[in-house]
This record gives C-alpha cells, structure tokens and sequence, in this order.
C-alpha cells in the first residue's frame, strides 16, 4: 500500500489559481460598518464568501466562510457554539478593534478576543479563505492581531498551518461538525500530539485515538510519503462527523469535489488493530500478525479476526549476554507510549543503551536524515506497527529478542529444541484428582442412539434424582425462562463431592472431586424437554453432541445432561442476565442496553456464528438465530443457544438438505445453507437497532414487516429514523447507520447476494469502507389487515406474488 500523501499538506502553505478574477471590492469591514444577514463580504479573487447560514435542515444562524463555486462547501463557522436563532444577527467591529457578532437585542454572542487595540481597524476576507484583522494602513500578515486560520472548524485549507505555536502557546487543531445540521464542536478531533517526536492523531474528544501517522523523523511522518500538490486546483482537507479525515480536491475543469485520500484508508490505518506486540499487512490475510517472538494472547480471539487482545512474549527476556535485535524495515514506528528520547545519540550507541537496560525491547534511529541520528528506545508493549509497501524514506526498528529466537532465526535448519518445564507438586495433585475423577466419575452417554457417528459422545451424564432434588423437583418457583421445548430452571448445585485423601510428606491433603463438570455452589441452568415438545430425540442428540464439541466465549457452554425413561435434560452454564429479548423488546429495560453495548453484543454473536460457519471443527448452520436464543452472562456478553435445529455441513458445501419441515423462513426447496444464518443475522441486527420485533411489527403507514420498513426508511434517506429512542443519547450515528446497512445487505432476498459471516463482521467494524448498496430484502411484502393476524396454531400468514406461505412464529 502505498502511503498517504496527505500530510505533506499540513505544514507548507499551496497556491492554487483563482476561479474568477474580478476586483478587490466588497472584501473588507471597516469601524462602524456591520454585515447583516443576507449580505456577504467576498475576497478579491472570488474564491470565498463570508455570511450568515442555516446548515443543513438547521433553522439557526451562524457566521461562516465557504467556497462560492461551491457555496454548500463551508470551510469555518465562527459561532459554533452559540447560534442565533433567527435572522437578525450582525457581525461588526468594537471600538477596541475586536470582531462580535451581536444578536437580535445586540448581545455579543461571539466575539474575536483580538489581543491589542486597534486605532483603524478593518476585517478582511482574503482570497485564500483566512479571515484576518488588521490596521487599515498594513496590509502585511505578521501585522495581525487576529486571523481565522488561527482557530479552524473542521477544515484546513492551503496555508492553514494546523499544530501547536511554541511561541505563544496556541494550539490549532481541527474539530469534526456533531452533525450535518449542526456545526458544534463533534466527536473527533485531528491534531499534533508533541510529546517525545511529533506526530498526528485523529482522536475521538474521550481522547481515545483512532489513527495516527507515526512520529516526524526529520524528513517525513514515519510511512507518509511526500509528494508536492499540484497546481491550478482549490483543494482542502475536512474531518467529517463520522471521523474520516479527507483530502478533497477540486479542478478547474470539475463540477464536484473529489476525494484523494481518506484516512482512516484500509483496516491496518486504524489505530492498534492488531494489538499490542502485533503488526498488521494489509496485503496478506490475515491482515494481523505477531511480532517474531510473540504469540497471540488469545489464539481463540485470532482465530475468530478478532486481534484487539495483541500478542505476548514466548519468552521472557532476562538480560542474558545471548539477546539481540531483529531489525523490522518498512513499518510504521509504534506509538510513544513509553519510550526514551535521545537527539544526539548515534544508532550503535542507542543499541548498546538498549541492551543495558533490561526493560528496552525495541530501539530506532529518531530521524533518517544525514544517514541517520537520534536514539528512540521503547519499554513495554509495542502498539499499533503497519507494514507499508512503498515509502520514501524507510526508517529500520530493531526488536529485541531472546537467545533462543536469535538463534532459530540464524540457524533454521537446527532442530528447535524442546524445554522441558518441571511440574509443580501442586500441579501434581491436580492431575491425580483429575485421574481419579476420569476413573471413577466419568460416564459415556449410551443407549437409544446415544452415538454420533462412531464415536460416543463424551459429556457427564447425571442422574434424574440428582436433578430432581437440585430443582426442588421442577418447582415452578425455580422457572427463570418457558420456551417452545420446554422449561429452563436455575439451580445452585449442592450435591456432595467425593474426598480423595493423598499424603504430601508428612500432610494429609484433602482434594475434592468434581462431579461431572459441577462445582458445589455453582450456578447452573436446567432445561426440561417437555414430552410434548417438538423437539425430539433426534433433535435433543443432536443438541447434545454438537455444544458438547463446540467451544467459544460467544456459545454457551453445556456441562451435562440426563436420559431416564422419557426424560431429556441439558444442564448449561447459568447465564445470570437472561436472553437478548428481555432487554431490547422491554420498555423499561431497554434504557439499560446503551449503543455501545449493543454493539459490543452485535460483534459477539457475529463472532460466534463465524467460529460456527468457518472455524470450528463441525462446521455448523444454527438455523435458529433470534433474540430469545441469545443469552448474556453476568457481564451482558452474548452467548448463541438453543442448537436444536442445528445441521453440520461440509466445510466445501455451501447449502445443505433438510426433511424436516423447520425452515420454511429461509427455503422453499428443502435446502438451506450458512446464508439462513447470514438472514437471521440481520433480521436480529435490525432488531437490536430499532428494538422492535420483526413479527408483529405494525407501522400506521404502511403494512410492513420491520425489514420492510428499514428497507423503505433506508431508499428514502432516513435509516436513523429506525433508531430505538432509548438509544438516542448514546447512539454513534455513523455506526448505527452502518449496522442497518449491513442488516439489510444480510436479508436480501436471493441468498448469493448476502455476505458471508467473515465479510459481515469486517463490515460492521470497517468504518470509512464504502459498503455496496442493497438490494430488496427477503420477504418484502405488504400483509394485507385482514391477514395480519395469526392462524389457530400460530402461524403468520403472508402473500407473496401468488404464493401462499405459511411461516411459523419463530419470532
């Protein structure tokens, strides 16, 4: 990837040529002259214009300077913070020489806070875009005593230096608008971080930041290229209120403008996405990769793209005479965290510094420049690495590895050898409690078809009576949840354990056997299969077997079962919050999902279903994925249930067959594949945004499902309009706008237009990627009112050309 040229317009100044050359009239404000609303000072080359203006649907007022090519385009909004409410405001010049902006009863609502006073003082629009105030007699630009380009909005324009001015303390910086009605300080803010080497940041106003471009090191921001502009073009670069910085150009020959570069560019711009200690390619895939040296922290978040947990070291460095450096070319410099800083030190000096120090794990060369000078050491977790493809100064890192590392870098033919770690004597213990438990407590499920495949299937069986008692023998008052297959019971575990007694020395050591995977006083849920449930052996065998084989924090964990007579029982983990649809349906608990936590939940369960589809062993098609199937544990973090009607597939296959007469919502011809899930998916995302049930949804305008109704806010440029109203405080615009975007790309009508779970989730977290459009969703229908309603056994009736379908009410 080639890197951004942006940057190189931050600190020189640009010429570009005027669009019209008329003359120097109507471009100043003089003493006790004042600019009402509806007239506008123009600079001399007809580039700019300043005036009063309502953005976007706003009835407020602000003052502001835009292009007049393109007179939607505004470059700065003075009054940002105030604005006026009618169309009686006026800007003027104080006595004292200071700019104000008076209101309708003369109240200053913004004022310039020029230092100085001014004998003659005169405003200036000047034809690069800067608001200036000066005496009447100097027309020089070091005789200011006020400009705008001191104080930007949320764009900077050709001889707009932005960063901070050592001199006088003024930092300038640029501000992303709230909204595209309102020019109010936003959410993002890009600026110059000075701390140690300078460096750019794009930052969210929490401070947490979303990209940066690496530190200066004398010729360029470590990975940003430097190509001049070019001439004969107006060109400007603008935070937007979803935190994509951009470099918009536009020529003389053009009508519109265009986008040169956005930054965030590709998933490695965002800022640590692979972690601590790992750095990303965007090239390869996948796109994260640890360090040599280093190895996932959590290889089950790895495998699932979910990197934010970073890498750890193999082994740990102890300051032995054998340690080295691997040097790194062609990256981004990792963030200055927690580093040392020496201008003057040569780069062999800064390598021996390194080794002295014990906490050193990575050195560089400060600046490129005159071969090379400066010492940069960094101590702790090195953050947020990109390779690059191309750049124009390359700056080395040397990473400081183990012995053994060096070693089996040097010599790759050399068998690695194996290190041998003692076992504790406590670890001991636990492996003997471990032994006895598997030989005396261990029981494989038999008998009526209790075999998956050729191979038993290997899960604690308890006994009917054990449960019986722990639920107080099914006592209503234990129900935490009723579903179609039956009752779900929480359960303390209380059952005794088994006493192993084993001699240590002189000491008698008391350990307590689990029974099954149940620990005394652990949490439990039962779930009792009614015997008139539709859910059979078949189905229960397969439940059964597939979460026994299945592991991820996004499923739920099942730790039993029991079979006696007509009795089918599953004992899960207990998840203490319930599931999904008690929150997002519920008036009252819905305040206490906010937007983050919702997507949070969003990421998990996409997560899940892509270690179901493409990571796991069984590769699985769950079939049922809704709300009530999500369940969240004592941290609100979703779980998928309820395997009942889950298949296996080949991993080579993209659709599967089924008999049974489960899926009529996603298939017609007996087959089914990963893109019901896909389906599901998105039914459940529109779901979470709108906290309205897809089944029964009523609309007065229209007789509409939720997907139809997204789909028709989403045609008519109103997608937020979805958007739940206990969400409206804590809502990040630009995401929800996404997670509809990507809802209605999963239920499209024809399954080869969906996306894969894989696309999906790099969808939802790709902010800045342009997305394609969807097409009309699955089932978009109009249900007629005198169809609306349910059938005797509870199925929805629906018209669809001229087919009739019949679709139970899963939802």
């Amino acid at each position: 990837m080639k890197s951004h040229p942006l940057f190189t317009f931050l600190y020189p100044s640009m010429v570009f040529l005027s669009v019209i050359d008329l003359s120097n009239t109507g471009d100043t404000l003089s003493l006790g002259q004042s600019i009402i609303d509806g007239e506008t000072l123009v600079s001399s080359g007809q580039s700019f214009k300043l005036g009063f203006f309502s953005p976007g649907n706003s009835r407020n007022r602000y003052l502001g300077i835009w292009y007049k090519i393109t007179p939607q385009t505004v470059v700065r909004v003075a009054n940002r913070n105030i604005p006026l409410a009618n169309s009686n405001g006026a800007l003027t010049i104080t006595n004292d020489g200071a700019l104000v902006i008076l209101n309708q009863s003369k109240s200053v609502v913004w004022s310039s806070n020029s230092s100085g006073t001014l004998v003659n003082p005169v405003a200036q629009l000047l034809n690069s875009g800067n608001l200036v105030l000066r005496e009447n007699s100097s027309s020089s630009s070091d005789e200011y005593s006020w400009q705008s380009f001191d104080y930007p909005s949320d764009t900077q324009l050709a001889g707009m230096n932005i960063g901070m001015n050592l001199a006088t303390g003024l930092e300038r910086y640029l501000t992303s608008w709230r909204s595209a009605d309102d020019p109010s300080p936003g959410d993002y803010m890009y600026r110059l971080n000075i701390q140690g080497l300078p460096q750019w940041e794009l930052v969210s106003t929490d401070l947490v930041i979303k990209f940066r471009t690496g530190p200066w090191n004398g010729a360029q921001f470590s990975g940003a290229s430097m190509e001049p502009p070019s001439n004969g073009v107006f060109t400007r670069v603008t935070l937007n209120q979803s935190g994509l910085l951009q470099r918009l150009v536009y020529m003389n020959w053009s009508t519109t403008w265009d986008i040169m570069y956005s930054i965030p560019n590709d998933l490695c711009d965002n800022y640590a996405k692979c972690g601590a200690n790992g750095f990303c390619r965007i090239n390869q895939g996948p796109i994260c990769k640890c360090l040599r040296g280093y190895t996932p922290k959590s290889q089950e978040e790895w495998d699932v793209l979910n990197w934010s947990s970073g890498c750890v070291r193999i082994l740990l460095l102890n300051c032995s005479n054998g340690e080295g450096f691997l040097k790194l070319s062609g990256v981004k410099l990792p963030d200055l965290i927690d580093f040392w800083l020496d201008k003057n030190m040569s780069l062999d000096d800064c390598k021996a510094e390194c080794l002295k120090n014990c906490s050193c794990v990575a050195y560089a060369n400060s600046y490129v420049t005159e071969g090379g000078s400066g010492c940069l050491m960094w101590f702790g977790n090195l953050t947020d690495i990109r390779e690059f493809q191309e750049v124009y100064y390359e700056q080395d890192i040397f990473i400081r590895l183990p012995a053994s590392e060096l070693d089996a870098i040097q010599s790759p033919n050399k068998k690695k050898r194996l290190i041998i770690i003692g076992i504790p004597a406590n670890l001991g213990f636990f492996l003997l409690a471990m032994a006895i438990w598997v030989i005396y407590r261990r029981r494989r499920l038999k008998a009526r078809g209790w075999r998956s495949g050729k191979d038993d299937i290997d899960l604690p069986l308890y006994d009917f009576a054990t449960i019986a008692a722990a639920t107080d023998n099914f006592s209503r008052r234990n129900i935490i949840g009723e579903g179609g297959f039956g009752p779900v019971y929480k359960v303390t575990y209380v059952h005794s354990v088994t006493k192993c007694s084993c001699r240590r020395g002189t000491e008698i050591i008391e350990i307590l056997i689990m029974q099954g995977n149940l620990l005394v006083g652990q949490e439990i849920a039962v779930k009792r299969l009614s015997k008139n449930s539709r859910q059979g052996l078949e189905e229960f065998m397969k439940e059964v077997s597939l979460i026994a084989k299945l592991q991820h924090r996004n499923l739920v964990g099942l730790v039993g079962c029991c079979t006696d007579r007509e009795e089918k029982i599953l004992i899960y983990e207990y998840m203490p919050n319930g599931s999904l649809d008690h929150f997002i349906f519920d008036q009252n608990k819905s305040f206490l999902l906010a937007w983050k936590k919702r997507f949070d939940i969003v990421m998990g369960i996409a997560r899940g279903l892509l270690y179901l589809h493409q990571d796991s062993k069984l590769q699985i098609i769950h079939r049922d994925l809704k709300a009530s199937n999500i369940l969240l544990d004592a941290k609100l973090n979703p779980k998928i249930s309820d395997f009942g009607l889950a298949t296996i597939f080949s991993g080579d296959e993209t659709e599967a067959k089924t008999s049974r007469d489960h899926e009529p919502k996603y298939a017609f011809n007996g087959k089914f594949s990963v893109k019901s899930d896909v389906f599901g998916f998105g039914v459940l995302l529109l779901e979470i945004v709108s906290g309205k049930k897809n089944r029964g949804f009523c609309h007065p305008n229209h007789h509409h499902s939720l997907l139809g109704h997204a789909w028709l806010l989403w045609t008519q440029g109103r997608a937020l309009e979805l958007l739940n109203e206990s969400l409206c405080d804590s809502a990040i615009e630009p995401q929800v706008e996404r997670c509809i975007h990507v809802g209605l790309l999963c239920v499209q009508k024809f399954p080869a237009d969906r996306p894969a779970m894989s696309t999906v989730a790099s969808m939802l977290l790709s902010e800045g990627t342009v997305l394609p459009q969807p097409k009309q969703p699955g089932f978009f229908m109009e249900r007629s009112p005198e169809n609306s309603s349910s059938t005797p056994n509870g199925e929805d009736i629906y018209t669809y050309g001229a087919v009739s379908i019949t679709m139970p009410a899963a939802r």
